[in-house]
């Protein structure tokens, strides 16, 4: 059933930042075991890293007799397994990211110490050598509903400080999008994939490394030449939130008393393979390789920059130095959960980059994020379900009412059919009755008349006799007579009586039939009634889908203020959005109608023009009004003609029949005319046909009145003289005349007024002025003949 009022209640914000919480940046260490090169060059060597995992500790020989020691959030030795340094390193991360926390897993270290191998390990051919990349999609996969999550990846390399798409190489320049208030970095250009199974993430990631830039270096047969960038985006609904649909009972059934958008988590894990820190002269590097090599040195210097920064609290930290700390701004000093691993070779010809990795992982574990949580409110998903449910109740209003109105027809039918029985009925008892009666008052005559001939005999045979004596009637014959009489008078009061009963009988059916014309007269204004209720009920649904649309403008314009400010602006646009709906709401209670320029600047003048071609024909006709009244001020007219309205106005002429768009369209036609560029515009878009059409068409003056300005400001345009004749402007203007309103002619005579001086000023005494001229004063004596 229709929905009489319809209320929504928004009670929430679009975004909610639940509370900032301190997040140290996590630093694990990982030893690589010797290498078949290392096993032979540095056998008669120890190893100058010494590991104390239970105590968390690293000790880095300076000779054999001096050590520095370390400590680390994990120490991870040679025989520590791909499962281990998941559990430890990345576990965390990826329960928070699930939890609705953005989450960095990061490896850095020297070329050919693990890094890649820690990370990106499909493990196709050993299950446990899988790397943290695929064990954190397998979790994520596990933990999530795919009824109602969604994951999705993005695979970039930074490769000679470009963005390139692993999943897209024809994509290989995406810009970075940074946030001016608040410095949130996005990449809209990279491809965004819906992962459903762990099947299509391991594909996806065998495609991307088939991309990535790799070269043979004295330091690694295999050495990452880019940095690779893993962006997993988990989108998650809370449970226990859902929309509160109720009811109550009364003038209004099933009235809406709140409504709550679906609550969701977004949280981004970023997985980041750093290409390897080298000195050129270890790793051999030349040609262009040695360019790739002084790129990621520069990048990675970069982000060594950054994070003394942080540790040391310094008041500028330089992330725009690299598109690298660009990327990871919010990994570092951020709202981030992150999670740093740092791998290193146990061989002491490498004690300097070792030493190196060491000291960055000491100061990436002094930054501090702010990690944040941060819910939002799925409006889309609450406007499918309205839109769902008003359907529903839309189809089941007209499933009533046609069955209301088959009901309706179903009585009248009934009822039609019960009265011509009746009528019927009474026709043919009157004809039986009728006929008995004429049957036995013509057999009376029949007697009478006979006995008369009788009588009459016998009084002639008597005076025939002429005896002189008086005749004497019989007694026999006077009783005869008298008795004759007295059945006679009986028979007639007899039949008066059955006609007394007859025209009682017609009476009561006559009551009977004003009875059912009274039921019938009733069921008409019920259907009257419902054909009402019918109309406001269509005219709540026409309010209804203009709140739904206010409302989602205002959700939208709302959601992007509330991502750019804080949680204290964030509750100001709430109270705003709330105080603005209820105004709004109590207004349209009280009858009254907002400013135009108000919705003007709300709604948008693309989504009023768009309402110009709905198929509701109140909805067209309140949007043209809109427009005329937009059109009469100066400063929207620009705007109005380069949104396309004047197309639109003109389309209304040309496919609607009613007579109220024609006049409305009209009106604004002429406002938009008092400018000479949109004169020309009009023209040329076959304006004036238009508008001589709907004057030939139009018999209400006010419609008359509005082409005919229309046309009279076309006229003031040097111009367009020639194309007002060739195509009928003028004809049509002259023929408005007919029209004996004072307002039209008006009109018509500003407009042959303004078209005599254009041509005055073109042609000087020439023979089409001197025509114009006559036509001028034929005009105008028409004009005050008709007036009187």
């Amino acid at each position: 059933m229709l929905l009489s009022h319809f209320g929504l209640v928004l009670t929430s914000t679009c975004l909610l930042c639940l509370g900032e919480v301190p997040g140290r940046v996590r630093v694990a260490v990982r030893l690589r075991p010797r290498n078949a090169e290392e096993s032979v060059a540095d056998a008669d060597f120890a190893d100058c890293v010494e590991l104390q995992p239970e105590l968390k500790r690293l000790k880095l020989r300076k000779n054999n007799w001096d050590a520095d020691t370390y400590e680390f959030d994990e120490v991870l030795t040679e025989f520590s397994s791909q499962k281990r340094v998941y559990e430890v390193v990345a576990r965390p991360v990826v329960e928070s990211v699930l939890d609705g926390y953005n989450g960095t897993i990061m490896a850095y270290g020297q070329t050919g110490t693990g890094k890649t191998y820690t990370l990106g390990r499909l493990g196709e051919e050993d299950n446990a050598a899988r790397g943290i990349m695929v064990r954190a999609m397998e979790d994520i996969l596990a933990d999530v509903s795919l009824e109602t999550d969604s994951v999705s990846v993005s695979y970039l390399q930074l490769y000679m400080e470009t963005i390139q798409d692993l999943l897209d190489p024809a994509n290989d320049n995406i810009t970075i999008v940074e946030d001016p208030k608040t410095g949130d970095v996005s990449l809209p250009g990279a491809s965004l994939v819906d992962i459903r199974d762990k099947q299509s993430f391991v594909e996806l990631l065998r495609l991307g490394e088939a991309h990535r830039f790799a070269a043979n270096t004295k330091l690694n047969t295999e050495s990452s030449r880019s940095h690779a960038i893993l962006m997993v985006h988990v989108k998650r609904s809370v449970k226990g939130i859902d929309a509160a649909l109720s009811s109550e009972n009364g003038n209004h059934p099933h009235m809406v008393k709140s409504i709550k958008p679906p609550l969701v988590r977004k949280g981004k894990l970023v997985v980041v393979d750093l290409a390897g820190s080298e000195r050129i002269d270890k790793s051999g590097s030349e040609g262009h390789t040695l360019e790739e090599a002084k790129s990621i040195n520069l990048s990675l210097s970069a982000l060594g920059k950054c994070i003394n920064a942080l540790a040391e609290n310094s008041a500028h930290v330089p992330f725009r130095d690299s598109k690298l700390t660009r990327l990871l701004r919010d990994s570092f000093g951020g709202t981030a959960r992150t999670s740093l691993v740092i791998t290193i070779g146990p061989s002491p010809r490498h004690r300097g980059e070792t030493a190196s990795t060491i000291m960055f992982g000491q100061r990436a574990m002094k930054v501090e994020n702010m990690v944040k949580l941060k819910e939002e409110f799925d409006y889309k998903s609450l406007s499918r379900r309205l839109d769902i449910e008003l359907d529903k109740l839309i189809v089941e209003h007209e499933r009533q009412q046609k069955a209301f109105e088959d009901e309706i027809e179903r009585l009248s039918t009934e009822a039609q059919h019960r009265i011509s029985e009746a009528e019927r009925n009474y026709v043919d008892s009157l004809e039986k009755e009728r006929s008995k009666y004429q049957k036995d008052y013509m057999e009376s005559i029949k007697k009478l008349e006979e006995q008369f001939v009788m009588n009459q005999q016998k009084n002639e045979e008597s005076h025939m006799k002429l005896s002189g004596e008086i005749p004497r009637v019989s007694a026999e014959e006077l009783a005869d007579l008298k008795k004759m009489l007295r059945k006679e008078t009986h028979l007639r009061k007899a039949a008066e009586g059955e006609v007394n009963n007859l025209k009682i009988q017609v009476a009561e059916l006559k009551k009977s039939e004003a009875s059912r014309k009274s039921e019938i007269l009733k069921l008409h204004t019920m259907l009257e009634d419902k054909e009402r209720q019918k109309e406001k009920l269509e005219g709540e649904i026409a309010i209804l889908q203009s709140q739904l649309l206010q409302l989602s403008l205002e959700a939208d314009e709302t959601r992007q203020q509330l991502d750019r400010g804080g949680f204290e602006k964030e509750m100001g646009g709430l109270n705003s959005l709330t105080s603005q709906v209820k105004h709004q709401q109590q207004a349209s209670g009280n009858g009254e109608k907002p400013s135009i320029a108000k919705l003007f600047e709300q709604v948008g003048l693309q989504k009023i023009l768009s309402l110009l071609e709905a198929e509701d024909a109140d909805v067209r006709i309140h949007a043209v009004k809109v427009v005329a009244n937009l059109a009469a001020e100066e400063t929207n007219q620009g705007k109005i003609v380069e949104a396309g309205g004047l197309t639109s106005l003109l389309n209304l002429l040309k496919s609607s029949q009613d007579e109220t768009i024609h006049r409305v369209a009209a009106g604004a036609i002429a406002n938009l005319a008092m400018n000479e560029t949109n004169q020309e515009l009009i023209m040329a878009q076959g304006g004036i046909s238009l508008l001589s059409l709907t004057a030939a068409n139009a018999e209400d003056p006010q419609t008359l009145r509005m082409v005919a300005g229309a046309i009279a400001n076309l006229c003031g345009n040097d111009k367009l003289q020639t194309k007002l004749r060739s195509e009928g402007g003028m004809k049509a203007l002259l023929g408005m005349v007919r029209c004996r309103h004072p307002d039209v002619h008006a009109q018509v005579a500003r407009g042959i007024a303004n078209f005599a001086k254009c041509e005055s000023r073109a042609s000087s005494q020439g023979n089409l002025c001197k025509q114009l001229a006559k036509s001028h004063i034929f005009i105008m004596i028409t004009l005050i003949g008709s007036l009187k």
